[in-house]
């Protein structure tokens, strides 16, 4: 054991391997999350999902996306949520994959950050298991340095259970957290959630962070 390992917890650490079948690709693909991946403050009604489905190339597969975002929901929602929600939008489909976005209404609500990490370890876990491919997007800074605290350790921990179980992790924080145009559109609408600009910086991390490798499409 290495010295200082005592004490942490053991987690169920799955294969997070995902092999595509042989024959035409059918992907049946599906958001879930909290307003940021609804697209909220965006006059353009696109947020970050929509401008990352449009920047995607699809000429190798048949892809059908569905953004299940629901504004304020908490990790402990959306954990339910996805078990109900996102298999109907699969059937049928011969490739399953699963994007999810949460951690803003975990600190809103005073959610631990112990919990919040077991409720996305838990999603991957079970759709890992299920052969669903996971993809993560962590939480985004705000103009509230006590938030923004809480919101940075949220942010390592997400990263770090997805480090555990080999799934792509996309840091908006630290990239976000000093960013001027990031800080102006917050500033120009309610000091947390983007707009237009925001949601475009977004977009730009997910698709920049192996987004394209993680859907095994070439551009």
């Amino acid at each position: 054991m290495t010295p200082g390992t005592e004490h942490q917890p053991v987690e169920f650490t799955p294969s997070a391997e995902f092999t595509v079948g042989e024959g035409p690709r059918d992907i049946g693909l599906c958001f879930v999350g909290d307003a940021f991946v609804a697209g909220y403050g965006d006059p353009k009604a696109l947020g970050w999902v929509s401008r990352v489905l449009a920047r995607t190339p699809t000429q190798d597969a048949d892809l059908t996306a569905y953004n299940l975002g629901v504004r304020g929901e908490s990790s402990a929602e959306v954990m339910a949520r996805w078990r109900v929600e996102c298999p109907p939008r699969w059937a049928g489909r011969s490739e399953r994959r699963l994007v999810i976005g949460v951690g803003a209404g975990d600190v809103e609500r005073g959610i631990t950050t112990a919990r919040s990490r077991l409720n996305l370890a838990n999603v991957i876990d079970e759709a890992t298991t299920t052969g669903i491919a996971t993809f993560v997007v962590g939480p985004t800074p705000v103009l509230d340095a006590e938030v923004n605290a809480k919101l940075e350790v949220l942010s390592a921990a997400q990263s770090d259970v997805c480090a555990r179980r080999g799934v792509p992790f996309v840091d908006c924080f630290g990239p976000l957290r000093d960013h001027e145009q990031w800080q102006a559109d917050l500033a120009a609408g309610d000091n947390v959630h983007p707009g237009q600009a925001g949601y475009g910086l977004i977009a730009w991390l997910v698709l920049h962070a192996g987004w394209q490798e993680w859907l095994q499409l070439t551009g």
